[in-house]
């Protein structure tokens, strides 16, 4: 037993964690502390001059929130993980080590609307500049990359439509650019998709959403496959050249595969912050131990849905990747045969005034901004959350004024298909 490589839904409940040595607790503890005391002076110093790994304070690393990293880098199949206070705070902390005042990233058109505006708007402060590029359409990729292009970021399963991106073709265009693949892969999770299997160096997840999967606690994490080469170029000198509040270590020549996630932590977190809750990692600890079991369940009520509402009447049309008509059908078989998702988008032949009407008649759909809840969730999109976008870049991102966006939980199909009749009818 102990030469067999354990199976996903043994790592899901087992990895990372042990029995606390100390108590005998089965369940991993929540260590509620702000700092951890040195041995000695020595072992202080070793710990802060990055010459041992252990516990200093916990905006920088805490024992709950390790077991968390260890458990989704045993998940997504990569060296090491970091976690952070949300998505958001992950992609910012990604980008920190990658990009210099007047570098460029490309993107996929189709993502998170809060990543189009971070992107788009905020993101500008920093002098990082994003340019965009169709995931339908890999050639736009190739004409987007220039001297300045210093990463490639896409969503596996886009929010908020489902479709499913070529994570192999875009992955050989970030090798011929020689820059990193960063691949959020929140709406797919290592259940359905591995993307440092097609080619991805860097994977993100907003906790929150499925691995969380209860809709109870914030949380991102940045997952390093040890894949890219740091010191090739020049390009990346926060990992490549003598960092000097390290005596000069060079990150990529000490900590060799999993630099990265090094990086993110004595760079990026320790400076900017963004600490996730030792609370909040031990709710989503908790969560991913049913991860496996709750996919399953998501998949197979969101594919019903899917079909119950393409043969509506008053439903122009459902972007749905696990339905045999969806254009994305043939890369879900391909990327996610297990599943296509739980987050699709299906399009009223009353427009705009249908989606808001329908979202307030849904009485066991919950309205509001989330996805990856074990509850079903509905949202019109172009009036909420990618209402900051004009009416073009609304249609390019999938949420056009007539879409609505469902998250698919583990009810009763019956129960769910029945609420939608409902405020169908109406």
């Amino acid at each position: 037993m102990s030469d067999r490589l354990p199976g996903f839904s043994t790592l899901a409940v087992h990895a990372g964690a042990q029995p606390d040595p100390t108590t005998g607790a089965r369940a991993t503890p929540i260590y509620q502390t702000t700092s951890f005391v040195f041995n000695d002076a020595d072992h202080a110093a070793s710990l802060f001059g990055l010459q041992a790994f252990g516990n200093i304070y916990t905006r920088i690393g805490n024992p709950t929130n390790a077991v968390l990293e260890e458990r989704v880098a045993a998940l997504e199949g990569g060296t090491a993980a970091l976690a952070v206070a949300s998505g958001h705070a992950a992609q910012v902390v990604i980008l920190q080590q990658l990009l210099q005042p007047g570098d460029e990233f490309i993107a996929a058109r189709k993502l998170y609307g809060g990543s189009i505006n971070q992107f788009t708007h905020a993101f500008k402060s920093f002098g990082w500049n994003v340019v965009w590029a169709d995931p339908d359409d890999i050639t736009s990729f190739e004409r987007a990359v220039t001297p300045r292009t210093k990463a490639i970021f896409i969503e596996s399963i886009a929010n908020p439509a489902g479709s499913i991106t070529d994570i192999e073709a875009i992955s050989t265009v970030a090798r011929k650019a020689g820059v990193p693949l960063i691949v959020d892969n929140t709406l797919a999770s290592p259940y359905l998709i591995r993307p440092i299997d097609h080619g991805a160096d860097i994977v993100v997840h907003s906790l929150t959403k499925f691995l969380g999967g209860h809709g109870n606690s914030l949380g991102g994490i940045i997952v390093d496959a040890g894949t890219f080469d740091w010191s090739t170029g020049g390009k990346y000198p926060m990992l490549s050249e003598p960092r000097p509040e390290y005596h000069g270590i060079r990150l990529q020549e000490t900590f060799g595969n999993f630099a990265f996630a090094i990086a993110c932590r004595v760079l990026g977190l320790r400076d900017l912050g963004p600490a996730l809750s030792p609370f909040n990692a031990f709710m989503i600890l908790t969560g991913i131990e049913t991860l496996p079991l709750r996919m399953q369940k998501h998949c197979e009520n969101a594919k019903a849905v899917a079909e119950f509402l393409a043969g509506h009447p008053a439903v122009a049309s459902v972007s749905y990747a696990g339905l045999p008509s969806d254009k994305y059908n043939q890369l879900a078989r391909k990327y996610a045969p297990k599943g296509a998702g739980a987050v699709f988008t299906f399009s009223l032949k009353g427009g705009y005034d249908a989606g808001v009407s329908l979202v307030s008649k849904l009485q066991l759909f919950s309205h509001l901004a989330n996805v990856g809840d074990t509850r079903s969730l509905v949202i019109h999109p172009a009036s909420t959350t990618h209402s900051q976008l004009d009416d073009a870049a609304k249609v390019k991102s999938g949420a056009g004024p007539d879409v609505v966006r469902l998250s698919i939980g583990i009810e009763d199909k019956e129960d769910l298909i029945a609420d939608l009749e409902q405020a169908l009818a109406g």
